[in-house]
C-alpha cells in the first residue's frame, strides 16, 4: 500500500510541474506582446507619425519636384551664394532673375491650389492680386532701398512687355500655327481692359505734364499730392472693376475660367494638396521671393556697370522679360491651340493689373514709408506707354489675329527696346 501511495505521489509531484510551468510561460509571453507590441495608444501614434511624414514628403514632392519648372528653383540659392562668395553682380542679377520666375510660378500654382478651398470669388481675388508678385515684391524692395526711378521703369516695362512682346509673339505663334483660319477672341474684354489702361496712362501723364511745364502751385508738393489722390482713384477703380467681373457680369468673364477647365485632360480638377499645406507654401514661397528680390534689387546697378548697360533698359527690357518667362510662355501656348481669350487675359489682362493696382499700391506704399514716390514716371516712359495702348487698341478692335500683327507688335517692342538702350535717364543719381 505505501509503495503504491508513494508511487501515486512521485506520479502526481512529476505531472503538476510539467502541466504548470507551460501555462505561466504562454500566459507571460501573452501579456508581454501585449503590454509592449500590441498597444493600441503607440499603434495609433506611430500610424499618425506615419501619416504625416507621408503627407510631408507628398506635399514637397508636388510643388518643389514634379514640375518641369522645379529645376530652376536651385539658381535662387546659387545666386545667395555668389552675393557673398564672389563680386560679380552680374551673375547674381541673372541667376535671382531665374530663381525668381520659378519661384513665382510654383506661387501661382499654391495659389490655384487655394482657390479650390476659397471658392471661385476669393479665388479669382487672390489671383488678381498675386498674378503679379514678382512686380509686386520687387517694387516694395525698391521703394524700401529708395530706388524709386528703378521701381518706376520696371513696372512700366512689364506693361510695355505684355502688351507688345507678349501678345506680339503669341498673335504671330497662333497664326503660324492657324494660317488657314482667322483667329477670333472676345473684343468686349479686351476693350474693357484698353479703358482701363488708358485711365492709368492718364493717371501717369498729368503728373509729368505738371512737373515739366512748372505749373505746379506749390513745387515739388502739387505733383506729389496729385499722385497719390490719382493712385487713390485708380486702387477704387480697379475694384470696381473686380466688383463688376466678378458680381455684376460673371458671364461677360466667365469665358476664361471655362477655357481653363475645358483644356485640362481631367473633367473634373481636385486639390492636390490639403487647404493648411496651400497657406502653408504660399507664406513660404512668399518670403523666399522677397529674399530673392532684396538680393536682385542691390545687384542692379552692380549688373550695370558689369554689363556695360544703362539701368533704365536692364529695369524695363530684362528685368521684365525674365521675369515674367512662365506668362510669356502660357500665352504662346494658349494662343497656337486657338485660346485666344486666355491669351488676351494673361497679356492685357496682367498689364491692367500692373497699371491699375500695382503701380497705385505701391505709390500708397511709399506714402506710407515716407518715400516721395510719385506717378511722374518721366515723359520718355509715359509717351511709350500712351502710343503703346494706341497701337494695341488699334491693332484689337476688329477681334481678330493673325500672324501679321503679331510681327507688327514685336517690331514695335524692337523699336522700344532700343530707344530705352540709348536713354540715359537724367533723374537716376545711381
Amino acid at each position: 500500500m505505501e509503495s503504491i501511495e508513494e508511487k501515486v505521489d512521485l506520479e502526481s509531484d512529476k505531472e503538476i510541474p510539467f502541466n504548470a510551468t507551460p501555462k505561466t510561460n504562454k500566459r507571460q509571453s501573452f501579456n508581454f506582446e501585449a503590454n509592449d507590441v500590441i498597444s493600441p495608444s503607440k499603434v495609433s501614434s506611430l500610424s499618425g507619425l506615419r501619416k504625416m511624414q507621408i503627407s510631408l514628403l507628398k506635399s514637397i514632392y508636388i510643388v518643389l519636384i514634379k514640375a518641369k519648372i522645379s529645376v530652376l528653383l536651385p539658381f535662387g540659392p546659387i545666386a545667395i551664394m555668389l552675393h557673398y562668395l564672389s563680386k560679380k553682380h552680374g551673375f547674381v542679377f541673372f541667376f535671382c532673375l531665374v530663381g525668381i520666375t520659378s519661384s513665382v510660378e510654383r506661387l501661382g500654382y499654391v495659389t490655384e491650389q487655394l482657390a479650390f478651398f476659397t471658392g471661385p470669388t476669393v479665388g479669382a481675388l487672390l489671383t488678381a492680386i498675386f498674378g503679379n508678385a514678382t512686380e509686386m515684391i520687387i517694387s516694395i524692395y525698391g521703394v524700401k532701398n529708395g530706388m524709386l526711378r528703378v521701381v518706376q521703369q520696371s513696372l512700366s516695362g512689364s506693361i510695355l512687355s505684355n502688351m507688345l512682346l507678349v501678345l506680339g509673339c503669341a498673335f504671330f505663334c497662333g497664326g503660324v500655327v492657324h494660317h488657314q483660319k482667322v483667329q477670333n477672341f472676345n473684343k468686349a474684354d479686351a476693350l474693357v481692359n484698353l479703358g482701363l489702361l488708358l485711365m492709368a496712362v492718364m493717371g501717369l501723364l498729368f503728373p509729368a505734364v505738371l512737373h515739366h511745364t512748372h505749373t505746379e502751385v506749390h513745387l515739388g508738393r502739387s505733383e506729389l499730392a496729385l499722385s497719390r489722390f490719382s493712385s487713390c482713384i485708380m486702387l477704387i477703380a480697379y475694384a470696381s472693376y473686380l466688383f463688376f467681373q466678378l458680381k455684376s457680369q460673371p458671364n461677360l468673364h466667365g469665358s476664361l475660367d471655362e477655357l481653363r477647365e475645358n483644356d485640362e485632360d481631367s473633367d473634373e480638377e481636385a486639390a492636390e494638396i490639403t487647404q493648411w499645406e496651400a497657406i502653408v507654401w504660399f507664406t513660404v514661397l512668399t518670403l523666399w521671393i522677397s529674399v530673392l528680390s532684396g538680393y536682385l534689387v542691390d545687384a542692379i546697378q552692380g549688373a550695370s556697370e558689369s554689363m556695360n548697360m544703362p539701368v533704365a533698359f536692364i529695369s524695363v527690357i530684362l528685368l521684365p522679360i525674365v521675369g515674367n518667362a512662365t506668362e510669356y510662355a502660357s500665352a504662346i501656348i494658349f494662343a497656337m491651340k486657338d485660346k485666344l481669350d486666355i491669351t488676351l487675359g494673361v497679356a492685357i489682362g496682367s498689364s491692367t493689373q500692373i497699371s491699375m493696382f500695382v503701380i497705385p499700391f505701391v505709390v500708397i506704399f511709399g506714402w506710407i514709408m515716407g518715400m516721395p514716390l510719385d506717378l511722374n514716371f518721366q515723359l520718355f516712359e509715359t509717351a511709350a506707354l500712351f502710343i503703346t495702348v494706341i497701337v494695341v487698341a488699334f491693332m484689337l478692335q476688329e477681334g481678330t489675329s493673325n500672324y501679321f500683327k503679331g510681327l507688327m507688335l514685336i517690331l514695335c517692342y524692337l523699336i522700344v527696346a532700343a530707344s530705352f538702350f540709348v536713354h540715359v535717364d537724367p533723374s537716376y543719381d545711381g
